[in-house]
């Protein structure tokens, strides 16, 4: 959270110093929150549920850029990698003032590196939401807007039996999560807004039959069970109106993943091969600087990336990415 207020802050006051001022030594005028419009940074959703009857449309689409590998140890290796193409849309609607439901759609098409691509574009596994509201925001207070979501992923999307590799969009298994969001603005000494936000999530997977090649890397033949380990994030992001239709947005945010095990057999020379093996975690630091443009305070786009900086047992990528967010 200070990496992200201090990086807008510098901003904010860079900004402020270019625009100028006609009086040097007046009070700056504070910038009133009708007067900001947002679309929202790249990653971190928002705390504030919609009115009842008010329904969200957010569309992503991606290009994930594989760019290396970071081992056991932390130490990067750069590598020449693939893209894995896709879209992330968020479909929310408020059932009351305080309640939310969604979900979220995934399709992806894959280009690995020295491999074939995919046979054609596929969905993902399905997210669902239920978001209700804590606390709301008011001007003056010390408490910010936060929200407790409870999460679905179903397994929709490919995984096992493929011909292709690259077909694999999905990961078997159904999966819960639980996320606690907070939003809060903050008047910078130039009288403009930064809104920041701090979201924490932890997540549980099921374990699923494989067979045959599949997304954890067995081949023809194989028989048995994965099962992914838990998983947490932690999003700190921040946003600065520069002015009421253009905005500067960064996340910086922390994934960890526990160990995903693997359990069957396969065919082997005189006979079958028992295999029992474990992924290791892993786990990685990004950032995910952005620009917005709203057109109104119901429709806005972002354009941005998010920039792998550190990591461990993990591949590393540059994904730019681009969204559209209308609110009805």
């Amino acid at each position: 959270m200070q990496f992200t207020t201090g990086l807008f802050l510098s901003l904010a006051l860079g900004a402020s110093a270019v625009s100028g001022a006609d009086d040097a030594l007046a009070e700056p005028a504070r910038q009133e929150r009708a007067d900001a419009w947002w679309t929202g940074p790249l990653l971190a959703p928002n705390a504030s549920t919609f009115p009842a009857g008010h329904a969200l449309v957010e569309t992503y689409v991606f290009d994930v850029n594989g760019n290396g590998q970071y081992d056991r140890s932390g130490r990067h290796e750069p590598a020449a990698g693939g893209h894995e193409l896709g879209s992330l849309t968020y479909l929310i609607y408020g059932l009351t003032d305080r309640v939310s439901v969604g979900l979220l759609p995934r399709f992806f098409y894959d280009q690995p590196a020295g491999a074939a691509d995919s046979s054609s574009p596929g969905l993902g596994d399905l997210g669902a939401q239920l978001q209700v509201g804590l606390t709301s925001f008011h001007e003056g207070s010390s408490v910010p807007a936060t929200a407790v979501v409870l999460g679905a992923t179903f397994p929709t999307g490919r995984y096992d039996r493929l011909t292709n590799p690259a077909d694999g969009f999905g990961a078997g298994a159904y999966s819960v999560s639980l996320s606690w969001y907070s939003q809060d603005y903050l008047w910078l000494p130039n009288g403009r807004i930064l809104r920041v936000r701090l979201d924490l999530t932890y997540a549980i997977s099921s374990s699923a039959n494989v067979a045959d090649q599949s997304v954890y890397g067995t081949g023809v033949g194989f028989r048995g069970r994965a099962q992914p380990g838990d998983s947490f994030t932690a999003d700190a992001a921040a946003e600065y109106s520069l002015t009421r239709n253009w905005v500067l947005a960064t996340d910086l945010v922390w994934v960890h993943n526990s160990s995903t095990r693997l359990t069957g057999s396969e065919p082997a020379a005189g006979g079958t091969a028992v295999i029992d093996t474990q992924s290791g975690s892993n786990e990685y630091l990004a950032v995910a600087p952005a620009i917005e443009y709203n057109f109104s305070s119901r429709l806005g786009v972002i354009v941005g990336a998010r920039i792998f900086v550190a990591g461990r047992n993990t591949g590393s990528s540059v994904t730019t990415a681009a969204a559209i967010n209308m609110v009805f």
